[in-house]
């Protein structure tokens, strides 16, 4: 049974930076996605950042390109989200999510890249919340 467990999050002023990650476990897939989501009160589930098991170009929203960066550890057990320079915009739930299958899409700029949709994946953790406060 995959669990995923985020932590890290809080509330920072403008500018500020968090890094937040995420525990899996009861994960045996060799091929995968794993990303990042977050969801303001209000506002729908979007896609933030999202990496492919088997390499590439990585995935991240235009709205946190060059501030953020999402990485992962050798083993694989852990997912990071490096969030510098935040916004009050960037407040919401950040979500961890998982899917056991090659999830990369031709999108918008013809790279084919991790998925950055919510129903590609099956996996989600609880969500840590995240408050820029400026």
């Amino acid at each position: 049974q995959v669990q995923l467990v985020e932590s890290g999050g809080g509330s920072v002023q403008a500018g500020g930076s968090l890094r937040l990650s995420c525990a899996a476990s009861g994960y045996t897939y060799s091929t995968y996605c794993m990303g990042w989501f977050r969801q303001a009160p209000g506002k729908e589930r979007e896609g933030v950042a999202a990496i492919y098991s088997g390499g590439g170009s990585r995935y991240y929203a235009d709205s946190v390109k060059g501030r953020f960066t999402i990485s992962q550890d050798g083993a694989k057990n852990t997912l990071w989200l490096q969030m510098n320079s935040l916004k009050p915009e960037d407040t919401a739930m950040y979500y961890c999510a998982a899917v056991g299958i090659d999830c990369r899409r031709r999108l918008g700029s013809g790279w084919s890249m991790p998925s950055p949709y919510q129903y590609d994946y099956n996996h989600w953790g609880q969500g840590t919340q995240v408050t820029v406060s400026s």
